[in-house]
This record gives C-alpha cells, structure tokens and sequence, in this order.
C-alpha cells in the first residue's frame, strides 16, 4: 500500500510540472476566420497554452476585435472594436466571458503597453542601412571582409558566418545560401558547416532580438536556438528556420515568414506565422493568413486556431501567473 508520504511526493511532483509546462497560461488571440460568402469579422478566443480552446469571448459583428491584452493582474482583458467610418470602440472581458462592457477610454496601461520582444532582422530606424538588406551580396574583392561571428552568452558556442566567393549560391540571399557557415562547439572544439547539419535548405542572415540588436540567441532552460532568415523566392518571399544547437539541425517555422516571441521562464516561444495563398473552406478563393503557434523546447508546434481555416491574427496576448513578466503581448502595428 502506498504510504501517505508517498502519495504527497507523487502529488507534488505532479504539481509541479503542471505548473512547469504552462497549465495555468492562457492566451487570448484576435482571429478573423476568412469565408466564402459575406463579410467576415475578427472575435476574441482564449486557448490554453497547450492548445485547448476554452472559449469564444466576443461574437459581435458590427466591427473587428483587435488587440487585445491582459491586465497585468490577468483578471480582465482590454480590446479595441474598429468600426466603419473609422470609429475606434475600446471594451473589456473577463476570461469567463462575462462582464462585457464598452469603455468611455482605454486605461492607461493598454494604451502605453508595446509589444513584447521579437527576433527579427529589421534594424533600428537610427541605424538601418539606406539600401535594402535583401539586395545580392556585394561582389568578392581581393580583401575579402572577414566572417562575421557571433558567441553566445554563456561561452557555449560561436557561429562563423563564413562564405565561399567562388560558390554561386553564397552570392545571393536563396536556397543554399550559408552552407559554408560554420556552428563552433567552444566546449569541445567541434566545427561542423551548416550545410551538414540536418534539416538544412540555405541560411541568410542571423535574427536578434527587437529591444536589444546584441542578443542573437535565445537560450531558456534545455532551449538553445538561434534563428536565420532565408529568401525563397517573389511568389513564397522569406521564411525562417530555427537552428536547434542541442542536436543540432534545422527546422523551417512556417512555408513563409514566422516572427519568433520569446517565453521567458519558459523553455518555449510563441511565433506569429504566415502562411500564403491559404485555401478559404467552401470556396476556390485563397488569402494571405496569419497565425499564433506555438513551439515548445523540442520544436513541435501548436496553432491556436481551427483545423485548415483561413483566418487573420488580429492581435495577440498571454497571461502567466507563474513567470515573469506576466503578460506577453503582440500588437499589430495601426493598434
């Protein structure tokens, strides 16, 4: 027979990776589900981080819901109503779904609360370059520039941006670009080239982190993974892969762009995806669509949004009581 004692360890221990892998996190998502016939309007749902949809928290169509955020203490969520004639609505829910009421004005906190840090590849308005970063590399001159490279923080490893002036592919931003780039173990001396590390289709350039340009890596308990842009072509435009260093190998986020937002405290990240030319059920038309995933620390993925749906991401954020900061939140950029 079990000892009490032993049924309080097995008790805590279950707890506690309740609490570890995000049960009491809550995400609540601005989607607009596209569809065949009539207009469609965008309404909020709250999804458990895992994925489980708990409930639909507006059904009014006479404008689109966006942006919405937690209050820092997660009991209500603010949002905007975008009405015709350019009529902006701002209104507050509970995450029951009750208590639904319309707000003579935002409270501070909502109007002031930015987006939450991003990896991305876009510099700084101070000092971005003046011509575009997605033009072909300059030609190979006699003094080449050396390799860019990039240690993380905590001395593990180092990426050499390394490129071959004689191979074809590393001149332009395209599949195959960055096969000569090189992952440094700086534990055990170890280089490996990234066109043999698994999962690879061509690597550009190295994306870091929105509110600090240094930061290259995102590192969160087991999680270790730097994230690289890659130009596919004028029809499917860029995607991302996720380099996991602990294998290693690549994975692709998304068939186009996928912005990568960060869980600190958690050993996973939050991406909003892009996915184009998006069947719409019940009809021959296709969209532009975006989406919330989710990708935990082994790089599997959850969407918060029905099964082969065409839907737009209106806004995004996340309530977690046991991490800090409490609220992750993405805004687009009119909210």
């Amino acid at each position: 027979m079990r000892s009490i004692l032993q049924t309080l360890i097995i008790a805590g221990i279950f707890s506690l990776t309740a609490m570890n892998s995000g049960a009491n996190s809550e995400i609540v998502i601005a989607i607009r589900y596209l569809q065949a016939q009539g207009a469609s309007h965008s309404h909020l749902y709250l999804y458990r981080e895992d994925g489980k949809l708990l409930r639909q928290l507006t059904t009014d169509n006479s404008g689109q819901d966006s942006g919405p955020i937690f209050a820092p203490d997660g009991a209500t969520i603010v949002f905007t109503r975008e009405k015709p004639k350019a009529i902006r609505e701002f209104w507050s829910v509970d995450p029951l779904g009750k208590t639904l009421k319309r707000l003579d004005a935002a409270p501070d906190w909502y109007t002031q609360a930015k987006s939450s840090p991003y990896f991305t590849n876009m510099q700084p308005e101070e000092t971005a370059p003046a011509a575009a970063t997605s033009s072909p590399l300059e030609s190979a001159s006699p003094n080449p520039t050396p390799p860019s490279t990039y240690k993380s923080s905590d001395g593990s490893v180092e990426l050499i941006l390394r490129e071959d002036p004689n191979d074809e592919d590393d001149q332009v931003n395209g599949p195959g670009h960055g096969k000569h780039y090189v992952l440094h173990d700086l534990k055990n001396g170890t280089e490996t080239e990234f066109g043999k590390i698994a999962g690879f289709y061509g690597a550009f350039e190295l994306l870091h982190d929105s509110q600090n340009k240094d930061e290259y890596f995102l590192f969160d308990g087991p999680l270790r993974i730097a994230f690289f842009d890659l130009h596919l072509n004028s029809t499917d435009g860029d995607t991302v892969f996720a380099l996991d260093l602990s294998s290693p190998r690549f994975v692709r986020l998304s068939p186009n762009w996928a912005t990568p937002i960060p869980l600190p405290g958690a050993a996973a990240f939050l991406t909003l995806t892009e996915n184009r030319y998006v069947p719409i059920p019940g009809s021959k038309k296709t969209a532009n669509c975006s989406y919330m995933e989710h990708c935990d620390e082994k790089l599997n993925k959850t969407r918060y949004a029905r099964e082969k749906s065409a839907a737009l991401c209106y806004g995004a954020s996340m309530y977690r009581p046991d991490n800090d900061p409490h609220v992750i939140t993405l805004r687009r950029s009119s909210d």
